[in-house]
């Protein structure tokens, strides 16, 4: 069974929340996807630039180029 654990700002508890496959997620070429609805779940960009980011990919590093 498929999860991921939730943490709570404020109470600093986390929470384990199941996940349900063509909802949360799906597989392509053998990789998980996780969807946009995934990502509201978990409630913040992880930075990771995921294909489905609803947050723009606010926390993604910006690269700089020094030529």
């Amino acid at each position: 069974m498929l999860g991921f654990l939730k943490r709570n700002k404020n109470t600093k508890s986390t929470t384990r929340q199941e996940l349900v496959e063509g909802k949360d997620f799906y597989i392509e070429n053998g990789f998980y996807v996780m969807t946009a609805h995934f990502h509201q779940k978990r409630g913040y960009c992880c930075g990771n630039k995921c294909r489905h980011c609803p947050y723009n990919h606010e926390n993604v590093p910006t690269t700089s180029s020094t030529s």
